[in-house]
């Protein structure tokens, strides 16, 4: 699979949150939640539909496409089982989450693996 750029990534993850919680999608819930302007936004959700990753209805309501829910879940399951590593070892959950945010982008894939065995083992809810 081709590298996807970190903030696409970030925003891919955020729209699937973004679902989670309320089932549906648009620019404006991205903008209030990650505190961009609207412009911002657009131009983002511009270049991911050119890239294939979301789709957006005439009512302005976001998608993912089936490839850019393969890359949000990556994203969104790395992160969630970095920050409960990080907070298990004793790191506050709101810099358990900055951290683990910032680290499932670079993460090798083996790596990763090997962390969510590690956790599996000692823990037994991991990823």
């Amino acid at each position: 699979m081709r590298k996807t750029h970190e903030s696409a990534e970030d925003y891919l993850e955020k729209i699937l949150i973004l679902r989670e919680r309320n089932g549906n999608v648009r620019s404006i819930d991205i903008v209030n939640e990650m505190n961009y302007s609207k412009p911002s936004i657009s131009i983002a959700m511009k270049k991911l539909r050119a890239e294939g990753l979301v789709e957006m209805d005439p009512n302005g309501y976001i998608t993912l496409t089936s490839k850019g829910e393969e890359i949000a879940q990556r994203i969104y399951k790395r992160h969630r089982l970095l920050k409960k590593v990080l907070m298990a070892i004793g790191v506050e959950e709101e810099t358990a989450a900055e951290e683990a945010c910032r680290i499932e982008h670079d993460i090798n894939d083996d790596t990763y693996d090997k962390i969510n065995a590690f956790y599996n083992k000692h823990f037994e809810d991991g990823e």
